[in-house]
């Protein structure tokens, strides 16, 4: 039994202690996380476990018990987006769409640790998540520019 907080809402899971984070996510219609190597290798599964980037694909479900879980379909405030995701739409940081929601978490956490100053700061804060696309200078321009946004 997993009691956690997805999204910020209380949730009660009964699940197998061989599932992964990602599975249970995906598992209860959060299919925002993607599904890519299955090896940590990618990062287009990162959500946010407490608000640091974590592969969901590597870490057991029953891990985050009383921890908050922060996927991309959490970010958004209704019709309002974060502006991270304003950014990566106003920069073209995104082509096929697949890391998207990786490399969007990953940027959330990326300003909230302070380590937006600069290009290579952003560059080597990011470097895990993978871009099959190679829209890495739109990504680090989103990056910067929704960091100046949020101050």
């Amino acid at each position: 039994m997993a009691n956690l907080f997805i999204n910020g809402a209380p949730v009660t899971l009964e699940c197998d202690p061989r599932s992964t984070l990602l599975d249970l996510l995906r598992d209860r219609g959060l299919t925002g996380t993607k599904r890519g190597c299955d090896r940590g290798e990618c990062g287009s599964c990162t959500v946010l476990v407490d608000g640091r980037p974590t592969l969901s694909c590597l870490t057991l479900a029953l891990s985050v018990d009383d921890r908050q879980v922060t996927t991309i379909e959490g970010l958004a405030r209704g019709d309002q987006l974060h502006p991270v995701q304003r950014a990566f739409m106003e920069h073209d940081a995104l082509q096929c769409g697949f890391c998207t929601p990786g490399q969007i978490l990953s940027a959330v956490a990326c300003i909230a640790a302070g380590r937006a100053g600069t290009n290579a700061e952003i560059r080597e804060w990011m470097s895990g998540n993978l871009c099959r696309c190679a829209a890495y200078p739109q990504i680090v321009a989103a990056v910067a520019a929704a960091a100046r946004e949020l101050g």
